[in-house]
């Protein structure tokens, strides 16, 4: 699964919008923020460059949500209400893409996924990039 440049599928909940991801890195790029809308969201994202989303259906569907400084761009099915990807802050030339809707791939396919620590983002402080900690998923019995 953690193939690199791996086109994979994906879709909202209702179907709406459907697109193609070129994965930066496999799933090596995971990760989960701790800024205010990450942390609401709740959502695991894995990484890809601009240009590696080609959406098939539903551009029209999609909806944006921009926030505090503005310069992260959160993309959403106006149908559904479902994060399908976000332009990230940390880097205008990269996405992240919310592992959920992605054909095939489950948040919990995931036993650990590094949080980082979006609360002090380093856009913000100047400060470098700082892990905020681990999630953990353990399948019961």
């Amino acid at each position: 699964m953690d193939t690199e440049h791996k086109v994979i599928v994906g879709q909202c909940h209702c179907g709406a919008v459907r697109f193609e991801a070129t994965l930066s890195d496999g799933f090596n790029t995971i990760r989960r923020c701790t800024c205010s809308y990450c942390r609401m969201r709740g959502a695991i994202a894995v990484s890809v460059e601009a240009g590696g989303i080609k959406i098939i259906r539903g551009e029209d569907a999609l909806t944006s949500y921009r926030f505090n400084t503005g310069s992260a761009q959160h993309f959403f099915c106006s149908a559904c209400g479902i994060y399908t990807h976000h332009q990230r802050q940390s880097n205008q030339k990269q996405y992240g893409v919310n592992v959920a809707v992605l054909d095939g791939v489950s948040p919990f396919d995931f036993a650990e996924v590094p949080v980082l620590d979006g609360v002090r983002h380093p856009n913000d402080t100047g400060g470098p990039a700082r892990r905020a900690g681990t999630l953990r998923f353990i399948p019961a019995d």
